[in-house]
């Protein structure tokens, strides 16, 4: 089983604890990973592009000039595509690109981002992740004393107003709860600071 330091808020060693095997220790599925990562992409794009096809251009209503004897093509409007200010033919409309994974990928990919972070010797076990009052320095202190600069996911056992008020400001931390985890904002980050209660209960819904 990994083992990792466990660590106080003030970024002192106050003991060790093993990892779950089955969470923090399995073979990285990249393929999982990859089809988890583009999926959520994909359900955070708006999807908002719009443009006019010939029927909702304005004008045209009248035929340029008449079917036969000009020798040129005939041609019933002047908003038709190959017109100049005429519509776009097969126009883009707005539409949803999201799409749903099957849960046993998710989890796969989840469990997968756990434990490349656990390779790299990137999780953070802290003993009691508390703040007694709303500060960006105390905190910005804390995430230095561990050894956290730049991009990390903070996650506490349930919603803590106190550290996300304090981190919120920091450019590259982000918070969350045990049982809302994101595969993709794990790999987006350098260390995975997690709660010593929030790391039980990760392991007890993904063991």
């Amino acid at each position: 089983m990994p083992t990792v330091k466990v660590y106080n808020m003030a970024g002192e060693v106050v003991g060790e604890v093993e990892l779950s095997e089955a969470v923090f220790g399995i073979e990285p599925n990249e393929q999982a990973l990859h089809a988890t990562v583009v999926n959520y992409l994909a359900n955070q794009r708006q999807g908002t592009q719009s443009a006019l096809t010939r029927a909702e251009v304005s004008g045209g209503g009248k035929k340029p000039y008449r079917q036969k004897g000009t020798g040129r093509a005939r041609q019933g409007s002047t908003r038709a595509p190959q017109w100049t200010h005429g519509g776009i033919a097969f126009a883009p409309k707005p539409r949803s690109y999201a799409y749903s994974l099957n849960k046993k990928l998710k989890r796969l990919a989840l469990k997968s981002a756990l434990s490349a972070k656990a390779a790299e010797n990137a999780v953070i076990v802290v003993d009691s992740l508390e703040m007694t009052e709303i500060k960006t320095k105390a905190f910005k202190n804390f995430l230095n004393a561990v050894g956290a600069e730049g991009k990390a996911m903070v996650v506490t056992p349930e919603v803590n107003q106190n550290v996300v008020m304090s981190a919120r400001n920091i450019p590259g931390v982000q918070t969350t709860i045990a049982t809302v985890l994101s595969t993709y904002e794990i790999m987006n980050t350098r260390k995975f600071i997690v709660d010593k209660a929030a790391l039980a209960k990760i392991e007890e819904v993904y063991a």
